[in-house]
């Protein structure tokens, strides 16, 4: 049985990166790990739209005032742009 690690681990992201995308997407994480590791086999298109979706939740938890989410969103988005600098 594959589980929920092995997708994560297929995609090359972090928990908490799939766990942006999942909330950004609004799908479950399994389907946003499968999605992600979609994104990331396509680096001239997939990685700007994760990084755009990162910074999209970013915003999103500003908005709402939830800046602890917020916090942990940004912290996300600098490992992704350490890990993808130029794609």
């Amino acid at each position: 049985m594959i589980t929920l690690e092995d997708c994560i681990a297929l995609c090359d992201l972090t928990r908490q990166e799939i766990d942006a995308i999942a909330e950004h997407e609004h799908l479950p994480e399994s389907a946003a790990a499968a999605y992600a590791a979609w994104l990331t086999n396509n680096p001239e298109t997939g990685i700007p739209a994760i990084r755009e979706m990162l910074r999209d939740d970013v915003r999103a938890a500003i908005a709402a005032g939830n800046h602890a989410h917020a916090a942990e969103l940004i912290a996300a988005l600098r490992h992704f742009m350490a890990e993808h600098p130029k794609n």
